[in-house]
């Protein structure tokens, strides 16, 4: 190999931040198992609905399913926060039907979770704290670090905030006049193919944009070095002590 072939110290560093970020992103939506248990309920819904017209059994059926995926977690003992969020929608979601008897309205409390989130990510984006950094934020072990000591990891997330909310506005826009025009299995079909799609160009941009980025501040290792300086200092200022005593009693007995 010639010296024009080695990996540089650069990117090497590069390619381990890459790394970081993909393992970061991938914790923090859920990867492949949190796209599915996002996905599955309102799919069981769908299906039933689309064959028998039952909003019961079909209610019942998709909270079954998203409260097993819960059940399914608690006993592998892994994180519980995006089957959790999928139970809690669903459940809405099965409330609001059976209040109106609208199979629609099962849809509509993810429908108006979507734009709220799309607006929060705008907002967050306009006033100078994105929401995607405060999301990523501990992922990374920067906390907020980034919105005083690193403009540039400041200006990825906001860029990554400003392309989830135009992306889940875009998404918002399709959906809403469908409530209104279309029919209930229309709707869910639609919704369903909406699901992944939209959420993995969000994911892909804001790996895009984190990667071009300077990398993290890990503001626990500097907590930590700090506690074992200060751990060190107050170490050698009683050995200090220690050992003046004995020379002072020393210079007395003589």
């Amino acid at each position: 190999m010639t010296s024009l072939d080695k990996p540089t110290t650069e990117d090497t560093s590069a390619d381990d931040a890459r790394a970081v970020t993909e393992a970061a992103l991938f914790e923090a939506f859920g990867g492949v198992r949190g796209m599915v248990e996002t996905v599955l309920p309102g799919l069981l819904f769908v299906s039933i609905y689309t064959v028998n017209k039952d909003l019961h059994m079909s209610a019942i059926a998709a909270l079954a399913v998203a409260l097993a995926m819960v059940v399914v977690r608690l006993a592998r003992k892994d994180t519980v926060k995006h089957a959790f969020s999928g139970v809690f929608g669903v459940g809405f979601g099965v409330v609001f039907a059976m209040m109106t008897g609208n199979a629609k309205d099962f849809y509509l409390p993810g429908m108006l979770y979507t734009l709220g989130l799309a607006l929060a990510y705008i907002v967050t984006a306009m006033a100078g704290v994105p929401l995607i950094g405060l999301m990523l934020g501990p992922v990374f072990r920067e906390n907020l670090s980034w919105r005083t000591r690193n403009p540039g990891r400041k200006k990825a997330y906001t860029k990554a905030s400003w392309a989830w909310g135009l992306i889940l506005l875009g998404k918002s826009a399709i959906l809403f006049p469908l409530y209104w025009w279309a029919d209930t299995t229309q709707l869910g079909w639609v919704l369903v193919a909406l699901k992944i799609p939209p959420f993995l160009l969000a994911v892909y941009l804001t790996w895009v944009f984190l990667a071009k980025a300077p990398p993290p501040i890990d503001v626990f290792a500097e907590m930590e070095a700090e506690e074992r300086a200060e751990e060190e200092r107050k170490a050698a200022a009683a050995q200090g002590e220690g050992g003046a005593a004995p020379a002072g009693r020393h210079r007395r007995e003589s």
